[in-house]
């Protein structure tokens, strides 16, 4: 499956926001908005692998990687294509 913006904000709002409408641009860092702690990665983490099939290590699990949904997609798409390789 093909990760997008959409998806990704559509997981956001009903996991973190509870139903309400995110108020904040793609690449607003997570952590500068207090939006995701560190059980939040975790759920993160947890639903990026099922629904994208892909392995995270632990090495992954830096800001550069999940910090915003423009470094998700990045970081998604970048993992699914080191698996075709």
């Amino acid at each position: 499956m093909t990760i997008t913006t959409e998806a990704l904000r559509e997981f956001i709002k009903d996991n973190f926001l509870f139903g309400r409408e995110p108020d904040f641009s793609d690449d607003d860092s997570f952590l500068d908005m207090g939006l995701i702690d560190s059980t939040g990665v975790l759920e993160l983490v947890g639903h990026l692998e099922r629904e994208y099939r892909i392995k995270i290590e632990d090495d992954d699990l830096v800001p550069e990687n999940l910090d915003s949904i423009d470094r998700i997609v990045q970081f998604v798409v970048s993992k699914q294509a080191a698996a075709w390789c």
